[in-house]
């Protein structure tokens, strides 16, 4: 079932379909527009797609601009671990993200992850070679690098990477208490930060206790399926095969783990800068910093844009 999205407050998706679409097993909240070059937009935790709001419209001037749930996020599909322990691997979301694009009609197209998206995308290039034209990151490095490298400052500025993957005290039964508190809707996930819309959405999937556990899972298939997955094909020496962008927010963690040389944070870096992590992975690769805190698509829309749209073109 598929209609135009309303405009709303600010213009909200003008021009997009709203779709619910069965990509294989799973079904997927979708907005999607625009003409031109397909690409595809992956949010991260704990966002929906509408994230992506102020970027995505500027991108549809030049691209078909697809913009999913991941499944187990917002008002997609959430899979039972117990049917299929796999459900929420990297490996599993990349088979959405190509059904998904494949149903739309696109064989071959660009994919943007952010967060945990971008490690979904990620896995659909390294998956999906042939599919996926270009490959845009932002705000990560590899799961199996991240873990590699791990110390107390990793361990201090991602605990939530253990505390959500562990099951021994399950991580969804203390943020289901108080969702809003967890998640900060009163102070830092405003109306006013995020735009009306794009809250109102935001604040429906964290206090949905189904979409609490599957974002639990899927930081535990990182910690777990996901880790050997990149391990495997590092050890094989599968690199990415098109051309990669990274990018990475100026004011979030990566700088402080991964040595921006443009940080304040220098002074704690031991690993160079993200570029110097990626260049194990791919051939073709650019980056840069962006003036921004880590929901970048929220904070720096028109920034993050223009160096997309510079990037697939």
């Amino acid at each position: 079932m598929a209609h135009p999205s309303s405009g709303g407050a600010g213009g909200f998706f003008d021009g997009f379909t709203l779709d619910h679409l069965d990509v294989g097993g799973v079904i997927l909240r979708v907005r999607h527009g625009g003409s031109g070059p397909p690409v595809v937009l992956l949010h991260g935790h704990p966002r929906t797609h509408t994230t992506w709001y102020a970027v995505a419209p500027q991108l549809a001037a030049s691209h078909t601009v697809v913009c999913p749930d991941l499944r187990g996020y917002g008002r997609s599909s959430k899979p039972d671990v117990g049917a299929d322990p796999a459900a929420y691997t990297k490996r599993a979301m990349a088979g959405d993200v190509v059904g998904l694009m494949r149903r739309l009609g696109h064989d071959h197209f660009a994919v943007v992850g952010h967060d945990r998206g971008s490690y979904v995308a990620l896995r659909t290039a390294l998956d999906h070679p042939d599919a996926v034209t270009r490959l845009a990151v932002l705000d990560s490095v590899p799961i199996v690098e991240a873990l590699d490298r791990c110390d107390v400052r990793f361990a201090s500025l991602w605990w939530h990477w253990f505390f959500l993957g562990q099951r021994a005290k399950p991580a969804e039964r203390v943020i289901s208490a108080d969702p809003d508190a967890w998640y900060s809707v009163a102070t830092t996930n405003t109306p006013q930060r995020l735009g009306a819309a794009n809250h109102a959405d935001f604040v429906a999937a964290i206090r949905d206790p189904a979409t609490v556990l599957a974002m639990c899972e899927d930081y535990r298939a990182g910690l777990s399926h996901d880790r050997h997955h990149d391990a495997a094909d590092r050890a094989a020496g599968r690199r990415i095969r098109c051309p990669t962008l990274v990018l990475w927010s100026s004011q979030d963690d990566m700088a402080a783990l991964y040595g921006d040389p443009l940080s304040v944070w220098d002074a704690w870096a031991l690993y160079g800068d993200p570029l110097s992590v990626w260049d194990a992975w791919a051939d073709d690769l650019r980056g840069h910093a962006i003036e921004s805190g880590h929901h970048v698509a929220e904070e720096a829309p028109g920034e993050l844009a223009g160096a997309l749209t510079a990037f697939l073109a």
